[in-house]
């Protein structure tokens, strides 16, 4: 069984050829920072040597020797001093993340102005740590593992405290939505994710070029070279903070050899237990999520909404699909009531990929892995194309993320807003062995402006058991205009294979809400 990653793990230079050109250091950073020789580059560069290495066997990167003394309470303990910020006197200053246990592999971090590239060169001195911390035995030119985008210095809050977008460990990368709160992750790729018998693969982004940002941009650019024993990329990031962040996101990947499950724009989040289902005392909150579903806009337009679920073993499930328009992982739950905690559930981003051009013909891949604690990433949700490309491919890749409190489309429809499970049968009267109720909530869109006494008709499916249903829809009586509640009980379901179901609300045959699927275990 693959692990879960270790979200405590990631919460908490080359030769591209050209003619060397002078590059003014004032231009790039307050003073502080120290920087190799110029190089020309472009992505253009960058694609090129992507192949180069792609024709090449693959060498992993190095840990830096002594990071792995750099534990998790010392790794917290270094901060980067921001009057070192990259661009620091720009809109959009950069600052850098330490080597450590859970970071020893560095990336080459590389400031681009007028088409030069120069690395900024590791120096201990960029960072404050307590006289006895083991960083400081770490090699000038070390590397770093990771860096991160402050808010913008003309904003309204404190450039200084506050950061919009943060690429740490492997390929991972994540934003903050509207909401200002970081949550889940996304990657530049996933191999062989939840394929049993065979390890993950984690390339690593390993070359970081950071463009300048205009005069009074939101927007930054930053390039990166993805390296894997599987693939070989070339990044490209173009980042914008507004309401919340959007990232256009352009690849060039070149294959090396074939992956068992070939993901491309994965979403890593966290799924613990909400109200669906909840062990017995096992967490004093009510929930305890980044996302609480996924959501699909696929080819054919219907959308889907499927509840996470905690399995207790390594689930799977594909939404086959043709050139779909996008998909997501989700926090719809908004009630902070609902988490009681303060770190924030409430206001974790949605984090929605909308794909450029034709995908083609492959499924949407929701993967949910088993935890007992939040510190786990448990779940991943990609694209997974119909057939895994070859050695010696290259596919050119765009689509756009969108981290917000929303999907950036919504479709209309009424939206799914609570899935409960319980006990089969009626309160006060013997209940069925082997029954289990479901509880589906169902809010706004047309249901809203229903006529009185009108209600929409139900359109169930399951693929294997049977419905028992003594009431199947309500309006919840809670005085929400277009709030309506579906029960029913699922009998006659019987062994280990999961139950796949389906759920829509229709007015004279038309879908007045998305539809609601499900993956149960008896």
């Amino acid at each position: 069984m693959p692990r879960a990653t270790d979200r405590r793990s990631f919460l908490t230079a080359i030769a591209l050829g050209g003619a060397a050109a002078s590059l003014p250091r004032g231009a790039l950073a307050q003073a502080g920072l120290r920087f190799g020789p110029p190089a020309a580059f472009n992505f253009d560069r960058l694609r090129a040597l992507a192949k180069q290495k792609a024709a090449q066997p693959y060498v992993a990167p190095h840990p830096v020797e002594g990071a792995a003394a750099i534990d998790y309470d010392a790794w917290g303990r270094i901060r980067f001093d921001t009057d070192d910020a990259l661009f620091g006197a720009g809109p959009l200053p950069v600052t850098f993340f330490h080597l450590g246990r859970y970071f020893q592999k560095p990336m080459a971090i590389h400031a681009v102005q007028g088409g030069m590239a120069r690395e900024v060169i590791y120096d201990p001195a960029y960072f404050h740590m307590p006289p006895d911390s083991p960083a400081h035995r770490l090699p000038l030119g070390a590397g770093f593992a990771g860096f991160r985008v402050q808010e913008p210095r003309t904003g309204a809050l404190d450039w200084r405290k506050n950061d919009w977008v943060a690429f740490l460990g492997a390929s991972y990368f994540r934003a903050i939505g509207e909401l200002h709160q970081y949550g889940l992750s996304a990657r530049g790729i996933a191999i062989d994710t939840a394929v049993p018998g065979q390890p993950e693969e984690f390339p690593d982004f390993t070359q970081i070029y950071i463009e300048q940002p205009a005069p009074g941009s939101n927007t930054i650019v930053v390039n990166a070279l993805l390296e894997g024993p599987s693939v070989v990329g070339a990044c490209r990031f173009t980042m914008t903070r507004g309401k919340g962040v959007v990232m256009d996101v352009d690849q060039t990947l070149y294959v090396r050899r074939r992956a068992a499950r070939f993901a491309i724009a994965p979403l890593t989040s966290m799924y613990w237990f909400s109200e669906t289902a909840k062990p017995t005392t096992v967490d004093w909150r009510p929930e305890v999520h980044d996302s609480d579903g996924l959501a699909i806009w696929n080819g054919a337009g219907e959308r889907l909404w499927r509840p996470l679920n905690n399995p207790t073993q390594t689930a799977v499930s594909s939404f086959r699909d043709d050139n779909p328009k996008g998909f997501g992982l989700m926090q719809r739950d908004r009630d902070f009531d609902h988490y009681q905690d303060g770190v924030y559930y409430d206001r974790r981003p949605s984090l929605w990929v909308e794909p450029k051009g034709a995908w083609g013909r492959g499924a949407v891949q929701l993967i949910e892995l088993p935890t007992d604690d939040e510190v786990n990433d448990n779940i991943v949700a990609a694209w997974v194309p119909e057939t895994s490309p070859d050695p010696g491919a290259e596919l050119n890749l765009g689509y756009r993320l969108s981290w917000l409190a929303d999907e950036p489309h919504p479709s209309g429809l009424a939206r799914c807003v609570a899935t409960r499970l319980g006990r089969g049968g009626q309160p006060g009267q013997p209940r069925p062995a082997g029954e289990r109720k479901f509880t589906v909530e169902f809010l706004g869109g047309p249901l809203t402006h229903l006529p009185f006494g009108a209600a929409p008709q139900l359109d169930l499916w399951a693929s294997r058991g049977t419905f028992t249903p003594y009431r199947i829809v309500e309006a919840v009586p809670d005085g929400v205009p277009g709030h309506w509640r579906v029960e029913f009980d699922l009998a006659g379901v019987q062994g280990a294979e999961p139950v796949e179901m389906r759920l829509t609300l229709r007015l004279s045959g038309k879908a007045v809400s998305e539809t609601w699927t499900y993956q149960y275990r008896a």
